[in-house]
């Protein structure tokens, strides 16, 4: 028996799979996230950890044996956050999390400093994004020093749930390439900038491939959990690199679309690719000798959440749910009646790097209710996301197969208007439900010596839905997706008039 845990933006979900890769047990608790101004996202780390020991509590008694037979546990979470710690291993401040845009300065600072974007891409593969943990941390030393002098380690989210399982400060490569201060190619800290943002190394966690073992469980956690004493814990992956592996693409010639709270376009190469112009996000891959790449929209399931919430305000005895929302929008026909929407509710990283941009309706009319805005949101982020299919295809990505995973996908709205917005045929893939969390599971199997590498243990993955698009739908949205790319430039003109008069962000 083997754990995968994964730390969402919303939710700790936990799942135990078996030596076939079945899924046999499932848990999950939910935190809630701080918005203290906009554009900014924190969240407590006692909370990540509160979430993980109930939700590992109720899937271990759920056990055959209550859990005697888990051979290994895998880690997953929430790439880019910075958990601030002291010499005694307590948290400073809340987390900041992967879609704060507030460093943006700081970025942009230290790029100069590096001699420029080609440089900086030179050093790591990668811009320095806004919401890379490396902005953060130059964020806190300017903005807030008193706790910049305490800090005397960091560690990404799911790495502090191993802190506290293992009592070591680990991470492994995937993770570490999202701090924006990884070299990428030689999968190891890069020096050079880190030298140049007067960062000590001393503060960075040990760094190892995603299938090695970093560590074992606490006695005390093994008997309050019923585990093995000395059970393994692996290195995992970021949830967004793991994510992909889950869905079976660490070779070249296929691409995955991952709806979640984020939106994630990514492929697996055997390769370390060159990045023209930034435009992409590259990681060191969870097998030894594989990359990824990829290219994040921060709103995707996000959007519809935001949405939900919104209608929920006005009637708090009924409210709205995904479903109910999802049910509006397939009363309505693709194109949503000339409704576009773009999902920058949180800024941008892909396909723009654009950290001030915001979302916009354009075509509204009075002949247009809640379900064409409801669908109007999901096809706005799938053609956003397209258009990072478009980018990734430039950087190197194969294309052979669409394979798609995320929280949306048990809708099946989303995956038909995926394919039809795509104009491609679709696949899902078992296990692709279950997210980083089954990677996390896979990974930790090869760390236990379950299986002898990653490509042996997704062999077990098999087909469970092909979707083909509709022509006619296709058709709609390749008129509306010509549409749909000019939005973003279009539009900026008067964000950035409602910004001087103080109506922007």
């Amino acid at each position: 028996m083997l754990i995968g845990i994964d730390l969402g933006t919303s939710t700790c979900k936990i799942i135990a799979v078996d030596a076939d890769g079945a899924v046999v047990a499932k848990a999950s608790r939910d935190y809630p996230m701080i918005n203290l101004r906009p554009g900014w996202a924190e969240q407590e780390p006692h909370l990540w950890w509160s979430a993980t020991d109930e939700a590992m509590t109720e899937l271990a008694a759920s056990l055959p044996g209550k859990g005697a037979e888990v051979r290994g546990i895998g880690l997953c979470g929430q790439m880019h956050g910075l958990t601030a710690l002291d010499a005694d291993d307590e948290v400073i401040r809340p987390a900041i999390l992967w879609n704060d845009q507030r460093a943006a300065p700081q970025c942009d600072a230290l790029t100069e400093r590096a001699g420029g974007l080609e440089e900086l891409l030179r050093m790591t593969r990668n811009r320095m994004l806004p919401g890379f943990t490396g902005g953060k941390i130059l964020w806190l030393r300017e903005h807030e020093p008193e706790h910049y002098e305490r800090m005397a380690s960091l560690l990404n989210p799911k790495d502090y749930l191993r802190l506290r399982m293992t009592g070591r400060h680990v991470t492994e490569v995937s993770d570490a390439s999202g701090t924006g201060l990884f070299d990428v190619e030689r999968r190891q800290w890069s020096e050079e900038l880190l030298e140049i943002a007067d960062i000590d190394l001393s503060l960075l966690p040990e760094v190892v491939e995603s299938t090695e073992v970093t560590g074992t469980l606490l006695p005390e956690l093994a008997r309050r959990w019923g585990l093995p004493e000395g059970t393994p814990v692996v290195g995992g992956g970021g949830d967004a690199v793991i994510q992909t592996t889950a869905m079976g693409l660490i070779d070249e010639g296929e691409a995955g679309f991952t709806i979640g709270t984020a939106g994630i376009v990514a492929g697996g190469l055997t390769r370390c690719p060159d990045n023209p112009g930034g435009r992409v996000q590259v990681s060191c891959g969870n097998e030894p000798g594989r990359w990824h790449i990829m290219g994040v929209s921060l709103s995707a399931g996000g959007a519809l959440q935001w949405l939900r919430d919104s209608l929920s305000r006005l009637d708090t005895q009924h409210p709205f749910t995904f479903d109910r929302l999802v049910e509006a929008a397939q009363e309505v026909e693709p194109g949503s009646r000339g409704l576009l929407f773009l999902p920058y509710l949180l800024g941008e990283r892909s396909p723009h790097v654009a950290p001030d941009a915001t979302a916009c309706l354009v075509g509204l009319s009075q002949f247009h209710h809640v379900g064409h805005i409801a669908r109007a949101v999901v096809e706005g982020v799938l053609m956003n996301m397209r258009e990072i299919l478009e980018i990734c295809v430039a950087a190197g990505l194969q294309t052979d197969r669409i394979v798609a995973s995320g929280g949306a996908t048990n809708h099946p709205m989303w995956l038909q208007t995926l394919a039809d917005v795509l104009n491609r045929e679709v696949v899902t893939a078992t296990g692709a439900t279950e997210g980083g969390a089954y990677g996390a599971a896979l990974a930790a199997g090869v760390g236990a010596g379950v299986w002898p590498d990653l490509p042996t243990a997704l062999g077990r993955l098999q087909v469970e839905q092909t979707l083909t698009p509709n022509p006619a739908a296709a058709e709609q949205y390749e008129r509306t997706f010509a549409a749909h790319r000019r939005l973003h430039e279009a539009q900026q003109e008067v964000r950035e008039l409602l910004a001087t008069v103080g109506g922007g962000s």
